[in-house]
């Protein structure tokens, strides 16, 4: 029989980080630093509100774009808590933001374009580029530079080819935060050049230090960004698989196409729990997501000077729940201090290759589990990092 895989599926390598995860099932005593999944569970008052709907018989299909009430609520929502202005009717309900960014990609690429995307980036950006018929070019952000996008970066990597930019902030997996300065300095490179900008928010909620700006509310942006975000990080939904995308009216059009054609719609039970969560957010101030963040904030602390403490150099991180420590002085790359992490300690962490060249010295070390977890984790670290110096 002949081969019946198409290329770009052929190529396409497995995710480096759930080759970690699925290492970790199976080794009881290990633990797990690699899937940026939280470990809070759902709060109740949004479980509950998925629970009623399955009572009250909600089973069926929804509209394609999703329910009105909930495109209403996430337009208000993201114009209250990030003053990004989008109508309800250009509002689409992806199942999660993954969805989002696929049919983001395949609305605007055509064979042969470039997407720039910051280096490093979340595993999933490059490959969703090869599939949708684009090349995907690596813009390198740096330590030193807080691991952002800078204009200088950005129009070295930009040739005629270029069609759109990746904004990825705050970033999986360095932690890194764009500000409003720092956005609008890029602004005018991506108005020359007239890309587009696909703006994957979804640890929006997940900052430290400062409120998040949105590249959806920066002058030179508004008009040519598609914002994604969902529920899975800052209401610990990750298993709803609900999120949402905001475009600009044509790229809006040809993504609602695409998802009717693929998805159809997003899964009306979590839809009513997305409903329960940007309801009750709204009236109490997010109470919930605050409370959460804190707790994510005490854990940043605590990892980022236990790593420094191990000999580790370690950036600060400014959102999401991240660590993205440098190992380069042990004299290992990160995918072997990881696999030898994972095989002599028990702990796994994500090498930082998976996510980009840059990332060849780095590792990925996710705080987003429970303190005696990383507390543990942490002294494993310690102790392989020492035995690398004997």
């Amino acid at each position: 029989m002949r081969d019946f895989l198409a290329r770009a599926a052929r190529e396409l390598k497995p995710s480096g980080i759930r080759k970690y995860f699925d290492l970790v099932a199976t080794m009881p005593d290990a633990i797990s630093l690699g899937v940026g999944e939280p470990d809070f569970v759902t709060p109740w008052e949004i479980r509950s509100a998925g629970i009623r709907s399955l009572q009250r018989g909600y089973t069926q299909y929804t509209g394609n774009r999703g329910l009105t009430e909930l495109r209403e609520l996430i337009s208000e929502y993201l114009s209250v808590r990030f003053s990004a202005d989008f109508p309800a009717d250009r509002v689409i309900v992806t199942v999660g933001a993954s969805e989002g960014i696929d049919l983001a990609l395949r609305a605007v690429c055509d064979r042969g374009d470039e997407i720039l995307l910051p280096d490093p980036c979340y595993v999933s950006y490059a490959p969703i580029v090869t599939l949708s018929g684009g090349t995907p070019v690596s813009v390198r952000c740096t330590e030193e530079n807080g691991f952002i996008l800078t204009p200088e970066a950005i129009e070295e990597a930009i040739t005629p080819r270029t069609k759109g930019i990746v904004v990825a902030y705050p970033n999986n997996p360095t932690g890194g935060v764009m500000t409003g300065e720092q956005l609008e300095k890029i602004a005018p490179i991506l108005e020359k050049y007239d890309l587009i900008v696909i703006s994957d928010e979804i640890y929006a909620e997940l900052t430290y230090g400062g409120r998040h700006v949105s590249a959806a509310a920066v002058d030179g942006l508004k008009e040519r960004t598609v914002l994604l975000g969902g529920f899975s990080k800052a209401f610990a939904m990750t298993g709803w698989r609900i999120g949402f995308a905001c475009a600009p009216a044509p790229v809006d059009a040809a993504m609602l196409k695409i998802h009717q054609y693929t998805a159809l719609c997003a899964p009306r039970v979590s839809q009513h729990a997305a409903v329960a969560a940007l309801s009750g957010g709204l009236a109490d101030g997010f109470r919930s997501v605050e409370a959460m963040r804190e707790e994510y904030d005490r854990r940043r602390r605590f990892l980022v000077q236990a790593l420094r403490g191990a000999g580790l150099g370690c950036f600060e991180p400014r959102g999401a729940f991240y660590a993205f420590p440098s190992v380069e002085k042990t004299g290992l790359t990160g995918e072997e201090f990881a696999e030898r992490l994972l095989k002599e300690e028990q702990v796994a962490v994500v090498p930082g290759s998976a996510f980009g060249e840059c990332g060849k010295y780095h590792v990925r070390c996710s705080y987003a589990t429970g303190m005696e977890d990383l507390e543990e984790a942490a002294r494993r670290i310690a102790r392989f990092v020492q035995s690398l110096q004997k």
